[in-house]
């Protein structure tokens, strides 16, 4: 009996996380063949599968081929800066717009780093580094790191103030980061060291 239960067990968390998976797949490839289907059967005559992806595959392509190119650069920046001025639009536009460019590789501004800080309400947190800056409250400047901590999966979350010095940066990529987040924490490796800045590496054991 205990080996059933431990086979079915076993079997449930190989297969859920497949069919999850696949399931994801084939519904993101149906949602984004049926945008274009309508326009080909009136041109075709008949449903080919697949050719929406290939459309939007395409599109992206010529976007992306655009945007590097000075003058479809300064277009797009343009036609941005339109839509930011539309007043409901742009509520939902410039923060769903920074929070994708954040996890851009080629964004400077973006989260290019993860973090540790303890928090004095919920201890060590570990958060995407969004910004470094200084504040001067009369006894010089003090460095300063805010931190993005994601609460409900990605798009939403804290932001932590902490001093420069008490924050130390993990060997995880970003990509790795989110990972951990998207799985609760389960990702992360059993030992984290902190990347080599002075006066030495700092061991996180989890």
């Amino acid at each position: 009996m205990s080996w059933l239960r431990r086979s079915f067990i076993t079997g449930f968390f190989i297969t859920v996380p497949l069919f999850i998976s696949v399931a994801a797949l084939v519904w993101g490839f149906t949602e984004v063949d049926g945008l274009t289907m309508p326009i080909y059967d009136r041109l075709i005559g008949r449903r080919i599968p697949g050719l929406g992806i290939a459309t939007a595959a395409v599109f992206l392509l010529i976007v992306g081929a655009v945007a590097n190119n000075v003058i479809g650069k300064r277009v797009l920046q343009r036609g941005d800066s339109l839509l930011l001025r539309v007043p409901v639009f742009r509520t939902i536009y410039a923060p769903v717009k920074q929070l994708v460019a954040a996890f851009s590789p080629d964004n400077e501004a973006g989260f290019k780093r993860m973090v540790i800080v303890e928090d004095t309400r919920r201890g060590w947190v570990l958060g995407f580094l969004t910004k470094e800056f200084t504040i001067d409250r009369g006894r010089g400047p003090e460095a300063l790191v805010a931190v993005y901590v994601p609460t409900n999966h990605l798009y939403l979350g804290d932001i932590v103030i902490a001093e420069r010095a008490r924050a130390s940066f993990p060997d995880l990529s970003v990509e790795e980061g989110i990972r951990v987040f998207l799985t609760g924490g389960m990702a992360l490796p059993p030992e984290l060291r902190a990347a080599a800045e002075p006066p030495g590496a700092q061991v996180f054991r989890v």
